[in-house]
């Protein structure tokens, strides 16, 4: 029999407020499901387009489809939104669709801990606030724990130190000495935003990265005016551009004669992109990387090249031996002094079950339970962690595609488990063990042969090499294999009650 709820238990918590989280709480009204509460560790929505105000800092998927399927934007100002535009969207989908009331802000979750014998996971916060529920969905996705690079002395610096999705806006760079340690995602944006300004810009790069051009525009008047009007006018280019940017797996996810051939064409379109850019040769030969295109993130970029040309700016290649309260000085024994240095290291993408702690049945810490392996089902469940959901997990990353069609796929399938334990009258509902551990066992069989596993390191990969991050398949396969909830894939669980005084 099922136990009932109470005014003390939420019927669903959802922990985090980005793309994934007010998804989340959209699939839940849209299932009918009223109690349940969005727990938010800072001030407002939004997620990574909130804590990333980097200058130059926009999104690397056109704006049609970085956006919710079911609430589509038709005044997007340009094909590739900057962080404030992104933001606005989001707060709109809150307003739209009165969330703001769900939300409690300033949460800041540490742990949560599944209750064997009531059937609900208690969530901590680190002011010692608790909230209880009976299923959670953990949203708090892969870009929101800043990675600090190991460096000697790196907090001995005497100038102004921060990672670029910390930005200390207090702070002006103009006329400084800059220094900014990386070259992925959040650098390339960086440096041609501040190469102007600063009076020197020195660009600290371990391994060069394929930056494709952007084909970047203004969305023309019409164009705004036209999709308020014929709104499946916008779903068809939305559906144009996905099949597009799905047809870039192929580089990714095989080794045959269609997949190398995208390398190469990727190769020949970044080396032509330096050579019209830099004039310096031994500076073009620094900036081509040397590994198969797609193995470290694909970046675009109509100015990454043309910044790193200016006089003003230099890039260093030698490793970084020691951090100085006056600069960095690099293994040739040279000292760069700088006023300021950015970090654009990038995030703990690999570090499962990080920003917080997780305990299931039988007190088991779910770091222990992976120990290194982020197995999971699909990317969605956990065996041992009853009624407890991910969005943008282990195993679902990208290299090609939107994450927020990953995501709605992710939410469908939630929200049929959802429902399916509503009619079943099931309190818990946990993945087998044998489900997960196949699954598992077919990804990771699947990833040897993708370009993620062909031999350089990246932020894909945890500490001893596996790559439990992205999804090495299409976006439409994960579709086709989310779309329904398969409940013989799961195992509903009893409550374990202590035993009375008089049972003993």
């Amino acid at each position: 029999m099922a136990l009932q709820l109470n005014e003390c238990v939420h019927e669903l918590c959802i922990i985090g407020s980005g793309f994934g989280g007010l998804g989340a709480a959209i699939e839940a009204k849209h299932r009918g499901i009223q109690d349940y509460v969005v727990l938010e560790r800072s001030v407002s929505v939004g997620g990574t387009w909130r804590d990333n105000t980097y200058p130059g800092c926009a999104c690397d998927v056109p704006s049609y489809l970085y956006s919710f399927s079911f609430q589509q934007n038709p005044d997007w100002s340009r094909s590739y939104p900057a962080q404030p535009e992104l933001q606005a969207y989001l707060e709109k989908v809150v307003d739209d669709y009165q969330l703001r009331g769900h939300i409690r802000f300033g949460v800041n979750v540490e742990s949560i801990r599944w209750n064997d014998e009531s059937q609900y996971w208690s969530i901590e916060s680190a002011d010692g606030e608790s909230v209880r529920a009976r299923s959670v969905i953990s949203a708090t996705g892969p870009l929101s724990q800043p990675s600090l690079p190991d460096i000697d002395g790196l907090q001995s610096f005497g100038g102004v130190l921060f990672h670029s999705a910390r930005w200390d806006h207090q702070n002006d760079l103009s006329g400084l000495r800059v220094g900014i340690i990386g070259t992925g995602a959040s650098a390339i944006q960086i440096v041609p935003a501040i190469a102007k300004d600063v009076a020197e810009l020195v660009v600290f790069q371990r391994t060069p990265s394929w930056v494709l051009p952007r084909d970047d525009r203004p969305a023309p008047r019409w164009r705004q005016r036209l999709y308020r009007l014929i709104p499946a006018l916008q779903r068809l280019h939305r559906w144009r551009i996905y099949l597009r940017q799905e047809l870039f797996s192929v580089a990714f996810i095989g080794k045959g004669r269609l997949g190398l051939a995208a390398s190469r064409r990727i190769s020949e379109e970044v080396k032509s992109q330096i050579n019209a850019s830099i004039s310096d040769p031994l500076l073009a030969a620094a900036l081509t990387p040397d590994y198969r295109p797609g193995c470290k993130r694909i970046l675009i970029s109509n100015h990454w090249y043309p910044a790193l040309n200016r006089e003003n700016v230099s890039l260093v290649t030698d490793s970084i031996e020691q951090v100085t309260p006056k600069g960095i000085r690099t293994s040739n024994g040279k000292e760069i002094e700088l006023d300021a240095l950015i970090l654009a290291t990038g995030f703990a993408v690999s570090t499962f079950p990080a920003p917080m702690r997780i305990i299931g049945r039988d007190g088991v810490d779910l770091a222990d339970h992976w120990n290194g392996a982020a197995s999971t089902e699909m990317g969605l469940a956990v065996s041992g962690y009853p009624n407890l959901w991910f969005l943008a997990g282990p195993g679902t990353g990208l290299g090609h595609n939107s994450i927020v069609f990953m995501i709605e796929a992710q939410l469908h399938t939630i929200g049929q488990a959802l429902t399916y334990q509503r009619k079943a009258n099931i309190n818990a509902l946990e993945v087998k063990p044998e489900v997960e551990a196949a699954s598992y066992a077919e990804l990771s069989e699947r990833m040897k042969s993708t370009v993620w596993a062909s031999g350089c390191s990246s932020w894909y990969q945890s500490s001893d090499g596996r790559v439990d991050t992205v999804w090495p398949g299409t976006t439409i396969e994960y579709w086709w294999r989310t779309r329904r909830f398969h409940p013989e894939r799961f195992r509903p669980v009893a409550p374990r009650f202590r035993a009375s005084a008089t049972d003993r």
